[in-house]
């Protein structure tokens, strides 16, 4: 175990074998720091926190927090963070509101810069969070999932296993598992079909994923047909993970960016050279069929 000698650490903390502390963070009591653990410099370990094994945690990063509540009660829950998670500069975790309650994020997470965790979200596994995303209260994000940089999303609403969210978009809804969200729109624009691979999904898995995802955003079924509909012909995984995933929505689902049938859109056709010759009437602006 390596203390430095300007750090603050309270003799209640439970500090683990292969423990690094640098210069100036503070680790206070009710602390459980796991084996392997590195704490660079100035960062805070507050009461109610425990860190499994080997997570690095980097300058400035304050875990524990108190929730941002204004009605918040004077017993507060925990924050429990499991093993091998990447949180970095200037992140800041905050302890659930129920005095039986945590905040968790799981294993082998990368949670970037200026990130922020509010109370009782829960984190899965293999996750990328991404600078200065700032998620709400009672927030889930699934495994391998991705929020890219900027990216605010409401409480109590749910991020789906590995789902690509877009930069700087607004999250108001639940976001099914395996879709891509745009970050301008905040709409979903089809499945997040590089992540599938990356992940070793099979060209079959993804056929049967694109079968789904057509059945619930170009079917036209209503809410309550939708569900039995997905539950009777995707039994098997991956694919059934959307209607387990759509069942249990409170705050309904992230709509697709589509245009309406017969629209057209203007493409800006790309800046050519001028060159030498007689003048010719310009060509047309090209447009793409909806």
């Amino acid at each position: 175990m390596c203390i430095h000698s300007t750090a603050v650490v309270s003799p209640e903390a439970r500090i683990g074998r292969d423990v690094s502390i640098g210069p100036y963070s503070v680790v206070e009591g009710d602390v459980v720091i796991g084996d392997g653990c590195r704490l660079e410099n100035h960062v805070t370990i507050k009461s109610g926190t425990t860190l499994g094994r080997n997570n690095h945690l980097l300058e400035g990063a304050v875990i524990g927090g108190p929730p941002q509540h204004a009605k918040r009660p004077d017993r507060i829950g925990r924050v429990e963070i499991g093993t091998g998670n990447v949180i970095r500069e200037y992140v800041t975790i905050h302890r659930a509101l129920d005095e039986e309650a945590s905040t968790v994020v799981g294993d082998y997470n990368l949670i970037m810069v200026g990130a922020h965790v509010a109370h009782d979200c829960r984190i899965g596994n293999l996750t990328l969070i991404a600078n200065n995303v700032m998620l709400a209260g009672h927030i889930t994000v699934e495994d391998q999932a991705y929020l890219s940089g900027a990216v605010g999303i409401h409480q109590f609403c749910r991020v789906g296993r590995l789902a690509m969210v877009g930069g700087q978009a607004h999250v108001v809804k639940d976001i099914p598992p395996y879709v891509t969200i745009d970050g301008a729109s905040s709409l979903v624009v089809g499945l997040n079909v590089v992540g599938l691979r990356r992940a070793g999904f099979s060209a079959s898995d993804v056929r049967r994923l694109k079968e789904a995802y057509r059945m619930i955003y170009r079917s036209d079924l209503c809410w309550d047909e939708l569900i039995p509909a997905l539950e009777a012909e995707f039994t098997e995984q991956p694919a059934a993970a959307f209607a387990t995933f759509l069942a249990g929505s409170s705050r309904g689902f992230t709509q697709e960016r589509r245009l309406p049938p017969g629209a057209t859109i203007k493409l800006h056709p790309h800046a050519e050279p001028a060159v030498e010759g007689p003048a010719t009437q310009a060509d047309p602006p090209r447009r793409l069929a909806g």
